[in-house]
């Protein structure tokens, strides 16, 4: 199909481009940007009013599939996806069975190559069942077409095991994401620790837990010499640290989630299953901290941790519930209204930190519009005002704290390779 994109502010910040113009698309890729195209038969989509952007990126997604497909599939995953204008997803290996060997990347492969409706890009295990202890086969990993290694839930925390890691990852050529956390220091807590964790009577996680472990992977990557990715950053320190590993010179790289920077440990409050997850919500201080993070380029990246459950795992009591909440389809108009619309950021700086980035640091393709490129694109409505419904959303799960919430901007059309797989709010189901 050939399809002719009208009158779009076009953003592509990879190429320093950000005009109204057209876009044809035409066998999957992009054919030409400029303006007043003229196309026979092109099927033709009035944009006016839209921007026109690289397909969102996502480096940290838990598609659960296989072994919990009762949480979410791959199926149901990238089609949240689609409708949150990701145009591909990177999927975490802590699945049943754990995706640690080249038989599992293959069944994988076959299950994203009947259901998946974005590109899903595999991250596999960086130790045999992410147990820090022996590392995966990182060359045959490789050679079945993974992107990147992370034993993601779970730290390396043996250290010399993780200088390994680093070494024979660079040698592999596979980028590394590591979820910095020292569990001793966690000990076994619920939220975060402070005032609010005190007065609810639960269990505190504390900052130290999370920064003491990023200076302990800072160090390592100095060592080595190796590019490192660290995952879900919520804390000021962990943004003070990694400000200054980069003017160091070490080759460090981050991401934070909407949440870390939208809400705060008061959500937990009302004791909800929902707002539980790992890292914890934090203060409000640790938030502004990576609100700024974001801006002044400490962090790489956004990413959602998009962490499905089913009801009866997080509605229960707070103590009980499983970590993490659901976020593919949040993070454009969370993004949006807390860094854009509050004049933080630039839009092109929003999507060089959902698209640009994510590309650049596991080495994938995406993250621009270049004639020629494939064609992985989103439409986005900075106008549309809505509300979060739980009857709406695509994930197989609704474990999220912001049903009800007010929201402003909108993927309003996704292509993927070229393919209109949503548009409007529905996805296109003759993908």
């Amino acid at each position: 199909m050939k399809y002719l994109i009208k009158n779009a502010r076009i953003i592509d910040p990879s190429n320093n481009f950000d005009k109204v113009a057209d876009l044809l698309i035409e066998d999957g890729k992009i054919a030409k940007i400029e303006a007043d195209i003229k196309a026979k038969d092109a099927k033709i989509i009035d944009a006016s009013g839209l921007v026109c952007a690289p397909g969102f990126i996502d480096l940290h997604t838990h598609l659960r599939e296989p072994g919990f497909e009762g949480k979410e599939t791959i199926f149901s995953g990238t089609r949240s996806a689609a409708k949150g204008g990701y145009t591909t997803v990177c999927m975490m290996p802590n699945t049943n069975p754990t995706v640690d060997n080249i038989q599992t990347v293959k069944l994988v492969k076959e299950i994203i190559k009947k259901d998946a409706l974005v590109n899903v890009q595999i991250v596999a295990a960086a130790t045999l069942a992410r147990k820090g202890e022996t590392l995966t086969d990182y060359i045959a990993l490789k050679k079945e077409g993974v992107a990147a290694l992370s034993d993601d839930g779970s730290p390396v925390e043996n250290t010399e095991v993780m200088r390994q890691v680093l070494i024979e990852a660079a040698r592999a050529g596979l980028p590394v994401a590591s979820h910095a956390e020292d569990l001793k220091l966690a000990k076994n807590g619920v939220m975060n620790d402070g005032f609010i964790s005190s007065k609810l009577g639960l269990n505190g996680i504390s900052n130290a837990s999370e920064y003491k472990a990023i200076e302990r992977e800072i160090a390592v990557a100095k060592e080595t010499k190796t590019p490192l990715h660290i995952c879900h950053i919520s804390t000021k320190e962990s943004c003070e640290l990694i400000k200054k590993a980069k003017a160091d010179g070490i080759k460090i790289t981050a991401e934070a989630t909407p949440h870390h920077f939208t809400l705060t440990e008061k959500e937990c409050e009302d004791f909800s299953g929902n707002t539980k997850m790992n890292p914890p919500l934090r203060s409000q201080g640790d938030a502004e901290a990576v609100k700024q993070a974001l801006k002044d380029g400490t962090l790489d990246a956004i990413a959602t941790d998009h962490a499905p459950h089913a009801p009866h795992e997080k509605e229960v009591e707070f103590d009980l519930a499983l970590f993490g909440i659901i976020g593919l389809e949040t993070a454009f108009p969370l993004a949006y209204q807390t860094l854009v619309e509050s004049g933080l950021i630039t839009l092109n700086k929003l999507i060089e930190l959902m698209s640009v980035n994510p590309a650049k640091i596991f080495k994938i393709p995406g993250g621009n519009l270049a004639v020629g490129s494939k064609a992985d694109i989103v439409l986005l409505d900075l106008n549309k005002e809505w509300i979060y419904s739980k009857d709406e959303i695509l994930s197989s799960s609704r474990n999220t704290p912001y049903i009800g919430r007010k929201m402003k901007g909108s993927p309003a059309h996704t292509f993927v390779s070229g393919r209109h797989i949503f548009k409007e709010g529905q996805i296109n189901e003759e993908f």
